[in-house]
C-alpha cells in the first residue's frame, strides 16, 4: 500500500487480482504503528494514521486478532521470538489463509505462504 518495491511481482499480482480477498491483520497494524512510532518506517506514517479508510479504499478486509490467535501464537513450537510473526503464523493456521511474505521462519510454523 506504500508502493514498497521489495514486494515480489507475483505477490503484487495476487494481491491486485480482482478476485482476491485480501485481509489485513491486526497484529500488521500494530507492527506497523510501533515501527513507524519508533522512526523505523517513517515512510508508513500517512497509511498508519488512516489505515482503515486506506484499507477500504483498496477493499482490503480487517481480521482481528482472537483469543484462539493469541493461545495458538504462543504455543506454536520453536524458538522463533517474534510475537507479530508468531500471531500471523497463527491467524494463517486456524483461518486457511495464505500469508504474502518473504520471511522464510514461518516455513517452521507450516505456513503457507506466497512471495
Amino acid at each position: 500500500m506504500i508502493g514498497d518495491r521489495r514486494l515480489s511481482a507475483r505477490a503484487r499480482a495476487a494481491v491486485a487480482a480482482p478476485s482476491a480477498e485480501v485481509f489485513v491483520s491486526a497484529a500488521s497494524a500494530w507492527e506497523m504503528a510501533v515501527k513507524v512510532r519508533l522512526g523505523k518506517l517513517p515512510e508508513a506514517s500517512r497509511l498508519t494514521h488512516r489505515l482503515a479508510e486506506s484499507l477500504a479504499e483498496q477493499s482490503f478486509k480487517h481480521l482481528p486478532v482472537s483469543l484462539d490467535h493469541g493461545r495458538l501464537g504462543g504455543l506454536l513450537p520453536g524458538t522463533h521470538r517474534d510475537p507479530f510473526d508468531r500471531v500471523l503464523a497463527a491467524q494463517s493456521l486456524l483461518d486457511n489463509l495464505v500469508l504474502v511474505t518473504s520471511d522464510a521462519a514461518f516455513a517452521s510454523f507450516g505456513v503457507k505462504t506466497l512471495w
